[in-house]
């Protein structure tokens, strides 16, 4: 592909002729540089692409492109505003806008993208679609599984996926990070879900206004004719619904509310778990396979964006009740002794207090909750975390979590003052996550439930007593160990 055809969309200065330069390929990293290949510089958060430049000349790539002003070089320095911007301006470009030959479902919200994203791809397939996946747990390309780093990758990776896929239609977790760093710059989607909006992410974002006005961007991507299927009992969803529908965007709306376009009402909050959805004069009574209110409404969601594509809601219906979950997410584990271990991603206020009190109208006896915090992350939700702790369950244990850069110690002192400022009696600390969750199992008796929440289908960055590598793993341990009754 020719140099020019790649920055049609682009706004940049060039002291170079960019006439007959053929472009053989895209990258950001300068280990993947081949003859021919664009390099695009982007600042990050601990290392420059732009200290790499005389790497990448060195390697044969035919032009540049940056946001640092002063580069000189032998071939085409391309000099942009932003350097992320242009990555998914370009890579969609070279891979052809891949994203326009595909039916395009765009993700976002605080809570439930996961499971509503596996569940949607349920749906869709049990009635006739194939489906490929990028989000939190994997990717899912041609039923190929690989794994990710982000929620949301950049926008180069998307394209190459997108391109690679031979699926009908792309399902998408669109973090706000992501968002906010053009990792979808130049993909658009044929529907955009918006789950909910509540505290988190706050350390990158400053406020909940921005953190909304992060999870808005996805809006902005929909095709000509597309829809935007909105929580409309999310205070910010309702924000989100007058916005796109000033904009003259078609929407389809969910929710308790009356004048919800898909209304949930007859909501049973007990086993086995059901929501009664009104759709239009017709009304679905419909078994959520997977417990609690959240739940509930990660149903009704997956049953508007499937409605979107294909008015079929008996089949809808039939295919939800069949839904076989997610890793990581709310997987119940019976013990010999009965007690119930849960073990969930839940890392949120929100999602910590749903996953507590799903598990607390559960139980027949007492109920255990083991859990801690991410180092350099959003340290505001924390004291939230342990009050909800505090409150709901019967015995909570503080343990560590991925520490990143901050120091075992000092984690350990920041969970000792939340404890004592914010926690109570019932509470206590134990560093090591695989004793946490062995104490909390010692304890527990038949009818016990006992829930392990913050990492769920992730695996263990740090070494523990035992030798296991995921909460998963830890639990299952335990559970060989433990004698029949």
């Amino acid at each position: 592909m020719e140099l020019q055809q790649l920055l049609d969309h682009l706004l940049f200065e060039c002291q170079h002729s960019l006439t007959n330069i053929s472009i053989n390929g895209v990258t950001d990293s300068s280990s993947d540089i081949k003859p021919g290949f664009i390099f695009v510089a982007i600042k990050g958060y601990q290392t420059d692409g732009h200290d790499y430049i005389d790497d990448a000349l060195s390697k044969g790539a035919a032009a540049i492109i940056g946001e640092k002003d002063g580069i000189v070089t032998s071939i085409p320095y391309i000099k942009v505003e932003n350097s992320k911007k242009a990555l998914g301006i370009v890579s969609a470009a070279y891979y052809q806008y891949p994203s326009q030959n595909k039916i395009m479902i765009g993700i976002t919200g605080t809570n439930g993208k996961t499971t509503t994203s596996y569940m949607v791809k349920h749906i869709l397939e049990d009635i006739g679609y194939s489906c490929s996946l990028i989000g939190t747990i994997q990717n899912i390309v041609n039923g190929e599984q690989t794994a990710t780093q982000n929620t949301t990758p950049n926008a180069l990776k998307i394209n190459q996926l997108l391109s690679k896929s031979n699926d009908d239609i792309i399902i998408m977790e669109a973090s706000s990070q992501g968002l906010a760093e053009y990792r979808l710059e130049g993909i658009e989607f044929d529907i955009c879900l918006f789950t909910n909006l509540s505290h988190e992410h706050l350390n990158y974002h400053g406020s909940l206004e921005q953190y909304f006005e992060a999870k808005a961007l996805l809006f902005s991507k929909l095709k000509k004719g597309g829809t935007a299927v909105i929580n409309a009992d999310d205070y910010y969803g309702e924000k989100l619904l007058h916005r796109l529908q000033a904009q003259g965007v078609s929407t389809l709306t969910f929710g308790e509310t009356a004048d919800a376009n898909v209304q949930m009402k007859d909501l049973k909050l007990s086993y086995p778990y059901s929501v009664r959805l009104k759709d239009g004069i017709r009304s679905y009574e419909v078994t959520s396979p997977i417990p609690g209110y959240h739940n509930l409404f990660n149903v009704t969601i997956a049953y508007a964006c499937a409605k979107v594509l294909r008015d079929s809601p008996v089949e809808i219906k039939e295919a939800i009740e069949c839904f076989p979950g997610v890793e990581g997410r709310f997987n119940m584990v019976t013990f010999p002794n009965g007690a119930v271990v849960v073990i969930d991603h839940a890392h949120t206020p929100d999602a910590v207090l749903n996953c507590l009190q799903t598990s607390f109208e559960s139980k027949n006896g007492k109920l255990y909750h083991v859990f801690g915090f991410k180092g350099d992350k959003d340290t505001e939700k924390r004291k939230e975390m342990v009050k909800i702790s505090a409150e709901i369950s019967d015995h909570y244990i503080l343990t560590l979590d991925n520490l990143n850069s901050v120091p075992r110690d000092e984690m350990v002192q920041t969970l000792k003052e939340l404890h004592k400022e914010f926690g109570n009696e019932k509470g206590e600390i134990i560093p090591d996550r695989t004793l946490a969750i062995e104490k909390a199992l010692s304890m527990s008796k038949e009818g016990d439930w006992i829930v392990v929440s913050g990492k769920g289908h992730q695996a263990y960055q740090h070494t523990y007593h035992y030798p296991s590598h995921s909460d998963k793993e830890t639990v299952l341990f335990f559970k060989e160990k433990t004698p029949e009754k």
